[in-house]
């Protein structure tokens, strides 16, 4: 160990720069732009003062839209409208790049055993998770200060621009000193990633739950997602906001800092039990092992996606008063289907954003496969009479039905839940689950290219995060940002019928399994004829 607690730290983040030169700056020109890309798109989507004015008493008031984009403090400009669209989007996706950013520089090189052979040189103890913070705080602040600069260039005001800005980096500090906490507690990476993400989630729902309840908005202000809200950039801006994402990224990661030294490297301050001398009839095959491995994560995900469904399905039949007294915007719905029309559009957005954040398991479950093989964990099996194909299969079983399983448990919910509020629980039940379990086969796809990465090139394993990323931005603001079609329809998720309400076709879902199968093939060959690293 080095003399000085920080000593290497310089070296240790030009490493991590070296190892994520192709992720970081993806993340950084994605989040960068697109607040910027989005409101230069306004003028066309409302050119008029009649069509801002329908926005913001029609739309923009509504507590079932509130629960998904937050509140709306002035829609009439460009970058009010940016802030309340993206504002609440973009603290979750840096909240997750900083997450998986810490945990790969800090846990997971504990997992592999490179933390160990670094540790033997010159390096102190804080300075593996120093330079995780100092890289994942400086992409954060390279994000705000594109999004400042990008904005500004499309003629918003200066003032609203760092206002959002600085909103965006409050949350990834906020979250960087969550990860740094979580690295702590668990004792491998899989787990800080679960629980970081889990708080995460925890504070996307306090909002959305301040934010529709009239009655519970002390809640959103428990939230740092609601903090880059209620700054309102561009809607007379409160500064003074900024003081509880600096104050709270110091304090929990003064408290990371304060739990490092009282681990043991290698370990976390919750260790897992210690099992059975002799493993149980139960682990007796690859896929009761793979099963093992996953099955907490598997609970983990079913229970926030049920509690996640039930409330957004209680919250479902409110987007029917989306109309109100504005005349255009009854005509416009009229014109649409009417109020039913707009409460199935709605459901079929909410259960479009549950097959994304689906995805999200998907990948995660498929990515253990390589890291039981960067910490060694796979030769002794398939040393044994195990063979490539099973155990691959094993895990990648646990992915796709796993998928399918919280894609159920989600229609279920979401339907019971909007099927309580409207007295027809079974025709809302069948409607939500139907739309629900449409969104399997992208889901598969994602699956799919994380399974072939995995097979083919294990060194970009981890590259299946940018495919789900990029899908996600494709198919959420593909269409908003005026990108061409054929851009948009990259994302398989741009290819699922939007159900309820459209006309069931089921050809795109064909389409989509035979790729998801086809690229699923690639990576089981791939890794039955690669050298195991």
């Amino acid at each position: 160990m080095g003399e000085h607690p920080v000593a290497g730290t310089g070296q240790l983040v030009r490493l991590a720069l070296r190892r994520d030169r192709i992720t970081l700056p993806l993340w950084i020109l994605l989040l960068g732009v697109l607040p910027a890309s989005t409101g230069s798109t306004y003028e066309q989507l409302y050119p008029n003062v009649a069509g801002r004015a329908m926005l913001t008493t029609a739309i923009g008031g509504n507590p079932s839209v509130a629960v998904l984009y937050g509140p709306a403090f002035d829609l009439s400009t460009a970058g009010g409208f940016v802030a309340w669209r993206l504002s609440g989007f973009i603290a979750v996706f840096i909240g997750l790049m900083v997450i998986f950013t810490v945990t790969r520089h800090t846990r997971a090189e504990e997992d592999t055993g490179r933390a160990e052979l670094l540790g033997s040189a010159v390096v102190g103890r804080y300075a593996m998770l120093t330079a995780a913070v100092l890289v994942a705080a400086g992409a954060s602040a390279l994000i705000g200060v594109t999004q400042v600069a990008t904005m500004i260039g499309a003629g918003m005001p200066a003032g609203g621009s760092f206002a959002f800005g600085l909103a965006t980096l409050g949350a990834g500090l906020v979250f960087t000193a969550v990860a740094s906490v979580a690295v702590q507690v668990a004792e491998y990476s899989r787990a800080a990633n679960g629980f970081a993400s889990s708080a995460l989630a925890v504070t996307f729902l306090l909002r959305g739950i301040g934010d529709s309840a009239s009655d519970a908005g002390w809640l959103s202000w428990l939230s740092p997602i609601g903090w880059s809200q209620q700054l309102r950039p561009f809607a007379d801006e409160r500064w003074w906001v900024l003081a509880l994402p600096l104050a709270t990224a110091l304090l929990v990661g003064a408290i990371g800092y304060q739990l490092l030294p009282r681990r043991d490297l290698d370990a976390g301050l919750i260790r897992t039990r210690t099992g059975p001398a002799a493993g149980a009839p139960s682990l007796r095959s690859p896929l009761a092992l793979a099963w093992r491995l996953h099955n907490g994560s598997l609970v983990g995900w079913t229970v926030g996606t049920a509690l996640a469904g039930l409330i957004m399905g209680s919250i479902v039949n409110g987007i029917g008063t989306i109309i109100g007294d504005n005349e255009q915007a009854r005509q416009m719905f009229e014109r649409m289907g009417g109020s039913s029309a707009i409460i199935d559009a709605f459901l079929a957005a909410l259960i479009g954003m549950f097959g994304m954040v689906t995805a999200v398991f998907g990948v995660q479950a498929a990515l253990r496969m390589r890291a039981e093989e960067s910490a060694t964990r796979v030769e002794p099996l398939l040393a044994n009479a195990v063979s490539r194909l099973r155990w691959n299969a094993s895990h990648l079983m646990v992915a796709f039905v796993g998928s399918g399983w919280i894609l159920l448990v989600a229609g279920l919910a979401m339907g019971l839940a909007h099927g309580l509020r409207t007295g027809d629980v079974p025709g809302a039940v069948g409607d939500v689950l139907t739309g629900s379990m449409a969104q399997l086969p992208a889901t598969w796809v994602i699956v799919g290219i994380a399974a072939a990465l995995f097979g083919l090139l294990p060194r970009f394993s981890t590259g299946a995060w940018g495919v789900l990323a990029a899908a996600l931005v494709l198919n959420l603001f593909g269409q908003m940002l005026g990108l061409p079609r054929a851009l948009v329809d990259i994302s398989p998720f741009a290819h699922i019928p939007k159900l309820p309400g459209a006309e069931f076709t089921a050809m795109p879902l064909v389409w989509l399994t035979a790729v998801a199968i086809a690229v699923l093939a690639a990576g089981l060959v791939g890794f039955k004829r690669r050298d195991i690293t």
